[in-house]
């Protein structure tokens, strides 16, 4: 039977069924319209359990409309985190500003909203998790594309075969590399590494950040409540990926370290709880920039296909709207011709959120003496900062209307 005809006699036999790989936030989103447009969905994790914590995330334009058809939109406005400002710091420690965070930020005060990405996840989650198939602690080892399916096994040994196959396994995807080659292929870096982790609230910031900087080098707290642990970044610019520390913490760690070995305020305590920290998060700036998001009977969502990067703080809300429009681009279409109405209806909101920040633009963590004056004479003057792009383009795609099944 053709994919066609599966849809067309899905009350009356077997749905068809679909794999996603990765229970983050595109995963769970795509598993739920999925479901609600009749397929038998099956969303696969590496991870052990459902991913808690982490550092806030923001849910802005489209994309509240998109959690407000989940239903879920309520019970993310009740943790909405309402961080108020974030204070700017000179080299020497002393204060250049304190920003309105919506207007750091980009984002509609009374309106778009910012939430842990343990609460999206968890909210996603809670939304699907009795109408679709959750497998953690496993992945996907080989895809086999065939003309009735892809055949697939799993690293726990089962052997099974879907209509269709989604990565939404982020900026690393393992999907995209087995399907669509090495990541160098699409990787764009901008010019920036980071390295995030948790450390004791010592400032006593409350619902707050604070960030330092010296040319090229950043050093961040974040408090997204009033608890007694604070979010760390510690950001820096380089011309190169660090490739040989992408695989190696200690390597990471020394980097970092001799990086920030000579920076003022806070740096060195936030240096050294970085060496012990046993949640540390290192990674490049980049996005994904694919001329296509499908091949076959597989696609990508979300960071997998089109990571933005944190610079535009867009990465979770085109997730997602990612989501959405590809479910509904599926819902009465074969793989191939719903494959492509996803990229035609999406790419350009995509590109458009995506554009917000170039290489080596980095607004609020410019590389050079005079661009860091330049920033802090700005800010001083007018008490704002730009946001990282136009607000427009977080509402630039309206949402269809779900595609019934026929």
């Amino acid at each position: 039977m053709t994919f066609d005809g599966l849809m067309a006699d899905v009350r009356n036999g077997p749905r068809p069924s679909a794999l996603v790989s990765g229970a983050s936030i595109a995963g769970p989103a795509l598993a739920y319209w999925l479901n609600r447009c009749g397929f038998e969905v099956t969303v696969v994790e590496k991870a052990g359990t459902l991913r808690g914590g982490g550092y806030p995330v923001d849910v802005r334009g489209t994309a509240l409309e998109v959690v407000r058809r989940m239903g879920i939109l309520p019970r993310l406005r009740d943790v909405h985190v309402d961080t108020g400002r974030t204070t700017f710091l000179d080299e020497d420690g002393s204060v250049v500003a304190s920003i309105a965070q919506d207007a750091v930020v980009g984002s509609v005060t009374g309106r778009d909203i910012e939430v842990r990405r343990g609460d999206l996840t968890s909210a996603l989650y809670d939304a699907v998790r009795n109408d679709v198939e959750f497998v953690f602690d496993d992945c996907v080892e080989t895809l086999d594309q065939t003309p009735g399916g892809v055949d697939v096994t799993f690293r726990g040994g089962d052997c099974r075969t879907f209509d269709v196959v989604v990565g939404a396994d982020g900026l690393h995807s393992r999907t995209r590399e087995m399907v669509f080659g090495p990541e160098e292929g699409f990787h764009r870096y901008l010019g920036y590494c980071f390295a995030g982790f948790t450390m004791p609230n010592t400032l006593g910031l409350s619902h707050e950040a604070m960030m330092w900087n010296s040319p090229g080098r950043a050093a961040a707290l974040y408090a997204a409540g009033d608890g007694d642990e604070v979010h760390a970044f510690l950001v820096f610019a380089r011309p190169e990926p660090p490739f040989d520390a992408f695989r190696n913490p200690e390597a990471q760690r020394d980097l970092v370290a001799g990086i920030f070995a000579d920076a003022g305020w806070e740096a060195p305590a936030m240096v050294a709880t970085m060496r012990e920290a046993d949640d540390l998060f290192f990674d490049v700036v980049s996005q994904i920039r694919m001329p296509s998001w499908s091949s076959g009977r597989v696609a990508l969502v979300g960071d997998a296909a089109f990571a933005p990067s944190f610079l535009t703080g867009q990465g979770s809300s085109l997730a997602l709207v990612g989501a959405y429009m590809l479910a509904d681009s599926l819902a009465d279409r074969s793989p191939a011709a719903g494959f492509a109405a996803y990229e035609h209806r999406t790419r350009e909101f995509v590109t458009l959120n995506q554009d917000v920040v170039g290489e080596g633009d980095a607004r609020l963590f410019p590389t050079t003496a005079r661009g860091l004056e330049q920033r802090n004479e700005m800010l001083r003057r007018l008490d704002t900062v730009p946001s990282p792009g136009e607000r427009h383009v977080h509402s630039a795609l309206t949402l269809p209307e779900l595609s019934p099944m026929t």
